[in-house]
């Protein structure tokens, strides 16, 4: 066993306070990674405060990671000591149902393995990224590039797949028209992603004051969606709309926006049930639709086309010992646009 130093919720709405527990020692197949980078989702949060299921504590959060392998099992041929290295949102699967099968792993007929509120193979419940070590099968490690900022990629394995893989679902093209909706990290990324698969692109926002950042970003054009008349102009403009908003909004006003057969794309996870007209469905034959992290191939492809591209999510790095307040400012809008805790730093 190998004593692994981390920060955990002891209960709901608490703190987070240092923690230690016992990683599983190597099996065959298994990698062991000094963790690097780790960086603070929003559904963290939720997590730890028991707004989306009931939790056991402690509870050590956190689902994407980047380090270096420390050691590795005798049967793993993907990795050796050295390598740069991630982990996403899963860390095992049942291996054999048709989707285990077909490479989908997060549809998992038995229930994939999540990185935290799971119980994983060894018995225990996972307790995962916001921690100095991590032990994983090989199957759901993925290879860094020595050419990223490892910084920014921690956050590539959740807000760059996210958004990455309903791109390519819905197979944008340059001639596409896309509208990302929402100001934050799934936000930043889907602009990254539009840009670089050369759709025109535009930012919608309530903050008028954000479209410096969405011009940072390449966005083609900016709209501020608090002004009725600029709403109006956008009446049928759209191919596509990634909705990256977890907060309550008027879904209507948004489907508008889009052309015939167009699609809203929602990649958030809100805490109420989302309500729209059917109106606003059957007229003009759209489609809203969802996506969340995805099979590890895809995550692999789009790690290779960022380094590709040179594309990793802009950070704001922190120390471990900074998390409560980095909660309390993610719930505040106040980073541009993910915290990415720094593990190693004292």
């Amino acid at each position: 066993m190998t004593t692994a130093k981390a920060y955990a919720a002891y209960k709901a709405w608490e703190p987070l306070k240092p923690f230690t527990f016992e990683r599983r020692e190597i099996w065959p197949r298994d990698v062991k990674i000094d963790i690097l980078y780790c960086w603070i989702c929003h559904s963290d949060i939720h997590t730890v405060r028991d707004e989306w299921w009931k939790m056991e504590y402690p509870l050590v959060p956190g689902h994407e990671i980047v380090g270096r392998v420390a050691e590795v099992g005798n049967e793993v041929a993907s990795f050796k000591t050295g390598d740069l290295a991630g982990i996403g949102c899963m860390v095992d699967s049942c291996g054999v149902c048709p989707d285990c099968k077909d490479g989908f792993e997060n549809n998992c007929d038995k229930g994939c393995v999540w990185t935290y509120w799971s119980i994983g193979k060894d018995g225990q419940m996972t307790q995962w990224w916001y921690s100095n070590i991590i032990v994983c099968d090989e199957h759901f490690v993925l290879k860094i590039s020595d050419k990223l900022s490892l910084s920014g990629v921690a956050p590539l394995l959740c807000a760059g797949i996210t958004t990455y893989s309903p791109l390519k679902h819905w197979k944008i093209w340059p001639n596409h028209k896309i509208a990302v909706l929402g100001l934050g990290g799934l936000w930043h990324m889907a602009v990254k992603f539009a840009v670089a698969f050369g759709a025109d692109v535009t930012v919608l926002s309530t903050s008028p004051q954000k479209e410096v950042s969405a011009k940072e970003l390449w966005a083609h054009h900016f709209y501020n969606t608090k002004d009725p008349s600029q709403i109006t102009s956008l009446s049928k403009n759209f191919d596509f709309i990634v909705d990256t908003v977890s907060v309550p909004h008027n879904y209507d006003n948004y489907l508008q926006m889009l052309k015939r057969n167009g699609a809203l794309i929602c990649v958030w996870l809100p805490t109420e049930p989302v309500k729209v007209s059917a109106f606003s469905l059957v007229s003009w034959n759209k489609t809203i639709t969802g996506s969340w992290i995805w099979w590890i191939p895809e995550t692999q492809e789009m790690l290779d086309f960022c380094a590709e591209h040179d594309i990793v999510s802009d950070v704001e790095i922190i120390s471990a010992d900074y998390i409560n307040e980095a909660y309390e400012r993610v719930i505040k809008g106040d980073v541009k646009y993910r915290f990415v805790v720094d593990m190693v730093k004292p």
